[in-house]
Parts: structure tokens; C-alpha cells; sequence
């Protein structure tokens, strides 16, 4: 914001001076220099009504840039939650079976080493 308000401050001093340096400068009647000097004023005048215009355009710019990029963060959010949601639900059964088997697997060994022990 501060920039934008150096830059207009700069183009109308730097208008200022032009005109007057070109009214100073310039041999030419008093009817032509009102008229010349009310022209300039007219320009200077538009130019920093277009320098505003182009500021808010600017402003409201990053104002929607930023509220879509929140509206994404929220979204990406939401979706990777989800996603490790369903990793979870995915993986977990997988895992009891996995326990279920070690289980079989060490009942099985016992029954193994029961059986050794008793011909031996």
C-alpha cells in the first residue's frame, strides 16, 4: 500500500514539474498556456485515476487469490485426513489376520514340541 502511494505521489510531482518547466520554457501566449496547463491537469488527473483503479483491481486481485488458495489448503486437508482414514481402515483387518496366523503358527509349534518331547 505504501508503495502504490509513493508511485502516484511521484508520477503528479513528476507532472507538477514537468508542466511547470514546459510553462516556464516556453515562449507562448497567456490563452495558450491556460489551455496548455488545463490539458496537462486533465491528464494528471487521469492518470491517477487509472493508478487507482488499477491499485483496487490489484487489491481485490490478491484478496480472491488468497481466499482461494485457503479454500484449497482446507480441501487438501480434508482430503489427506480422509485418505489416511481409509489407509487405516484398509490396513487394520490385514492386521488381525496377520495375528490370527502368528497365533495359529505358535499353537501349531507347541504342539510340535509336545509331540517331540513325548518320543523322546
Amino acid at each position: 500500500m505504501a508503495n502504490s502511494k509513493s508511485l502516484l505521489l511521484g508520477v503528479m510531482v513528476g507532472g507538477v514539474v514537468g508542466a511547470t518547466a514546459t510553462l516556464l520554457s516556453a515562449p507562448s501566449s497567456g490563452r495558450e498556456l491556460r489551455f496548455r496547463v488545463r490539458e496537462q491537469s486533465a491528464e494528471l488527473k487521469q492518470l491517477a485515476a487509472n493508478l487507482k483503479q488499477d491499485g483496487l483491481k490489484l487489491k481485490n486481485q490478491i484478496a480472491a487469490t488468497s481466499k482461494e488458495g485457503a479454500t484449497l489448503i482446507k480441501e487438501l486437508t480434508h482430503e489427506m485426513k480422509d485418505s489416511v482414514q481409509e489407509w487405516k481402515s484398509t490396513v487394520e483387518p490385514h492386521q488381525e489376520n496377520i495375528r490370527e496366523y502368528l497365533e495359529q503358527i505358535e499353537t501349531s509349534l507347541k504342539e510340535l514340541e509336545e509331540k517331540v518331547q513325548k518320543k523322546e
